[in-house]
């Protein structure tokens, strides 16, 4: 249970049992288990309304478009896409009180499942859910590159050399949409410097114009002279991703993210108020939520190697859902061992449940989807985390995490500014 305090318990007066009791979990976050909302309350959904407002045809016919918005995006200059990333619902509920994405709230949304980087980011690029795009977490095993890799960098888990530089091109892996291709009008994606020209940049963004930026000054004023109308593009995607590095290192709950949030909200005001005048609808969100984790709540597989024999391939998609590909000989035991020895921590479904059962989209699946989530998904507890480590691999100490299924990390905003 987490312990909800006033003020800052990481104080240099408090003793040390003190500041462990109160786990520095300053949100109270909610664990309630939530699945996307595909039937008209997502972020697919909302991709489905900016592809409607250009006249596309979403491929990804079983979704709705975001209801109240259709005249509003259809009647706009330009339309502006910011995803701050990790900026989730109870976070602008619980440190966004009085900024300008409090001002310019509309509604809240889900985000797809799992809510995660690499899966949520990939819809707004492809504008369709992980149940036609494919990508189900950071970690995944492609059949075709015989590897468990980072989807994102695009390398092999164990190391950092890109598979480019193999020979392996990325499209010969993936094979996601790219929303930018489906409009007939000029676009932008205004991107980080150090992933602008990534592989997975490129695929994604397809015809797109990719923008690099290289700070928070950077990026506003480049934003801004989209948003005014300075630029041709009639559709911009901007993706602002430090807010995001910054809960992982620190957690949600820490100071130094309410400072970042801070930062961002006085860059960010002036071009809000900006939009009504020049005709640019600017539709601001994030991809998924976080809650405060930590090494206490992290299970280690090593801890457990009776389990880790069981185990053909390492633990993919992601440290709050992970997905367990199982020796054939080892079903009936390995559902035991995790009835036993880690229920109080996670719950344990078959893959292939939770594809039936709509976590993923709605439709046509990707013809490679029920490979790339194993034979069985850990859906962890409360604020848990489950890890394993592959030779080479440096470990990473999170302090914030998402990717599960928590309201705190389903959950996003919906912030619109503009005529």
């Amino acid at each position: 249970m987490d312990v909800v305090l006033v003020g800052a318990c990481g104080a240099n007066l408090l003793p040390n049992y003190f500041r462990i009791l109160c786990d520095m979990a300053i949100i109270p976050h909610d664990l309630t288990i939530t699945k996307p909302d595909y039937d008209g309350g997502s972020i697919a959904n909302l991709m489905c309304a900016v592809a409607d407002s250009f006249g596309v045809t979403s491929s990804a016919s079983s979704y709705v478009p975001l209801c109240g918005y259709e005249e509003r995006l259809r009647d706009a200059e330009r339309i502006v896409l910011l995803v701050v990333d990790g900026f989730g619902m109870e976070l602008l509920r619980s440190i966004g009180r009085g900024t300008v994405f409090d001002k310019f709230f509309s509604r809240q949304m889900t985000s797809v499942y799992p809510p995660t980087t690499a899966t949520a980011i990939t819809t707004f690029m492809s504008g369709v859910a992980p149940q036609q795009h494919g990508l189900t977490g950071w970690f995944m095993h492609f059949r075709r590159l015989g590897a468990v890799a980072a989807v994102l960098p695009f390398i092999p888990r164990y190391g950092f050399e890109s598979f480019t530089n193999a020979g392996v091109e990325i499209g010969s892996i993936l094979d996601c949409p790219s929303f930018f291709d489906s409009l007939k009008c000029p676009s932008t994606a205004l991107l980080p410097a150090v992933i602008a020209d990534s592989e997975f940049s490129q695929l994604l963004g397809g015809r797109a114009h990719r923008e690099a930026y290289s700070s928070l000054d950077d990026f506003a004023s480049k934003l801004r002279n989209h948003c005014v109308g300075g630029e041709e593009s009639k559709f911009v995607y901007a993706y602002w991703s430090e807010f995001d590095r910054l809960c992982h290192l620190h957690g949600p709950s820490s100071e130094t993210v309410e400072q970042h949030l801070n930062a961002l909200d006085e860059a960010l005001t002036p071009i809000f108020e900006a939009c009504a005048n020049d005709g640019t609808v600017l539709v601001a969100t994030a991809d998924h939520g976080f809650i405060d984790s930590g090494t206490d709540r992290r299970i280690e597989l090593d801890d457990h190697p009776e389990m880790l024999d069981m185990l053909s391939l390492p633990l993919c998609g992601e440290p709050r859902s992970a997905y367990c590909y199982v020796r054939p000989s080892c079903t009936v035991a390995f559902e035991q061992y995790v009835t036993s020895e880690l229920s109080e921590y996670a719950n344990l479904v078959p893959s292939d449940n939770l594809i039936a059962d709509g976590w993923f989209g709605l439709g046509g699946a990707h013809p490679e989807l029920a490979t790339r989530v194993g034979d069985y998904t850990l859906q962890m507890k409360e604020r848990y985390t489950i890890v394993d480590r592959v030779a080479g691999e440096r470990r990473h100490q999170l302090e914030g995490v998402h990717g599960g299924t928590s309201a705190a990390e389903m959950f996003v905003p919906l912030m619109i500014a503009g005529p």
